[in-house]
């Protein structure tokens, strides 16, 4: 059986980047494209990133019983959907996945799915250094929306709290101060989780 394997973690840690590592390192790891209504970023492509709907049509789709998790944020541009459908893109008896999570994402997840398919990948970053990445990030942006990298920012602490941690049992941490370091760390363990990842 495949196992997914969920990168988690409060903004601006380097998710993305790890990710896309991740997907460079271990080619036979599938992806899993989740869906959402927030507008399309700059650099960003329809079905890479997300699959960018409205909320109709996430409507439509969780009356036909295939939104497996859904999230929504009140941001300062109005409320965001982000979900994972059922939608055909997962094959455990056959493939491994990478999926971004967060903790309520990975939790109904692991509901569905059973928690011998779910591996955690929580990655930290100091708060400070990860506030300086955000604004930093946020500045290539067309439009800068400062706003809503402090509702982010502090939204996390609760959503990332360590109650919900250990509700979760998810005990490892993956500090990413050093790129590299925090990638071999992640790819050991993701090794040993699933010997096929092995080279």
């Amino acid at each position: 059986m495949g196992k997914i394997f969920c990168l988690m973690g409060k903004s601006a840690v380097g998710k993305d980047t790890l990710f896309k590592l991740l997907q460079r390192d271990f080619p036979q790891i599938k992806t899993v494209v989740m869906y959402t209504t927030r507008p399309i970023r700059e650099n960003e492509k329809n079905g890479r990133e997300y699959f960018f709907v409205d909320r109709e049509e996430r409507q439509r789709l969780e009356e036909e019983g295939k939104v497996i998790e859904c999230r929504t944020y009140q941001t300062t541009a109005g409320p965001w959907d982000y979900f994972t459908v059922d939608d055909g893109q997962i094959d455990l008896a056959n493939y491994d996945y990478l999926m971004h999570a967060t903790l309520e994402s990975y939790e109904k997840m692991r509901e569905y799915f059973g928690e011998e398919a779910l591996c955690p990948l929580y990655i930290e970053l100091e708060d400070g250094l990860r506030l300086e990445r955000a604004i930093r990030r946020e500045k290539e942006q067309l439009h800068p929306n400062y706003r809503e990298i402090c509702r982010r920012y502090l939204a996390d602490d609760a959503d990332f709290s360590e109650e919900n941690l250990r509700r979760l049992n998810i005990r490892r941490r993956y500090i990413n101060e050093d790129l590299e370091s925090c990638l071999k760390e992640l790819e050991r363990d993701m090794r040993e989780t699933d010997p096929v990842l092995s080279p």
